[in-house]
Parts: C-alpha cells; sequence; structure tokens
C-alpha cells in the first residue's frame, strides 16, 4: 500500500481524513459516542439531580 502524502497530516500528526470523517458522522447523528450516551442516560434522573443540586446550593 502506497503511503499518503503528508500533506493529509497537521503539524501535530492529526489524520485530516479522518477528523473530516468523524465530522460528517457527528453531523449526521452517526457518531458512535453521542448515540451510546443518549442510550445511557435517564434524563429524567438527570433532571432530579439537578434539582438537588440547586437546592443545596441555595
Amino acid at each position: 500500500m502506497a503511503k499518503q502524502p503528508k500533506q493529509n497530516k497537521t503539524a501535530s500528526g492529526t489524520d485530516v481524513n479522518h477528523v473530516k470523517q468523524q465530522n460528517q458522522q457527528a453531523a449526521q447523528g452517526k457518531s458512535q459516542y453521542g448515540a451510546e450516551f443518549a442510550q445511557q442516560t435517564d434524563a429524567q434522573q438527570v433532571q432530579q439531580q439537578n434539582q438537588k443540586s440547586q437546592a443545596k446550593k441555595k
């Protein structure tokens, strides 16, 4: 397999094409992390925890 031209990497070594692909997936709502996080999060429980936290601050 031929090496990709150096222009596909930033100065810090980040693969530009990989970042573009991740951004595209995120824009389409196919981000693996986002979907996984949403499935594991109970919104009602988080709201209750936030209310308790706010009540303690007062």
